[in-house]
């Protein structure tokens, strides 16, 4: 079979990492609920280096709207205080003597209209990378056919199995929509 000789393998790979992107994004769009991925990003100052706050405590849910930070080290809670109020991430920190404990406010309705639209501008570079990869790969298909490295009906086939793997991809982006769209509403 023709299409062989083009690697299906490298492009679902890309639209793989396109999806686990998107899944850090949405990660980090900060909701009305209490989620230790918001703090995936914060990068905390700490013995000379910039660590993630995995690296220095752990972080559990306190309740629906508070995280519970506790620092191994706590010549480290004020850096860590620093770190998130820096991050500005609209939430806001207090420290205890077991550690920190991090507050997500209640949601406006303007907040969450805000919120959705920065989810919508994800998706849409989301869905832009993976067209890329899809002409990157229609342009590798119709070099192969050119060079008689595959045939016309080879040609047709692998860009038929680009198209659905791209419709597949399209549709686990929008399932990722729709849920951080239920869970900003909630």
């Amino acid at each position: 079979m023709y299409t062989m000789s083009y690697n299906i393998k490298e492009f679902t790979n890309r639209g793989e990492e396109v999806i686990h992107w998107l899944e850090r994004e949405f990660a980090s769009i900060r909701t009305g609920r209490a989620t230790p991925m918001l703090l995936d990003l914060v990068l905390v100052e700490s013995y000379g280096a910039r660590v993630p706050i995995q690296q220095i405590g752990s972080v559990s849910v306190e309740d629906p709207r508070t995280l519970r930070i506790s620092v191994w080290d706590q010549s480290v809670v004020k850096s860590v205080e620093k770190a998130i109020t820096e991050a500005d991430l609209g939430i806001s920190v207090v420290a205890d003597s077991s550690g920190l404990r991090v507050i997500f406010p209640e949601l406006t309705s303007d907040r969450r209209a805000q919120l959705l639209k920065i989810a919508k501008a994800k998706l849409e570079e989301a869905r832009v990378s993976l067209r890329g990869a899809r002409d990157e790969a229609i342009k590798e298909i119709d070099k192969l056919e050119k060079a008689n490295e595959m045939s016309q009906d080879g040609k047709f086939s692998a860009k038929e199995t680009i198209q659905k793997h791209i419709d597949a991809f399209n549709s686990s982006l929008g399932e990722l929509l729709d849920a951080k769209e239920k869970e900003i509403n909630l």
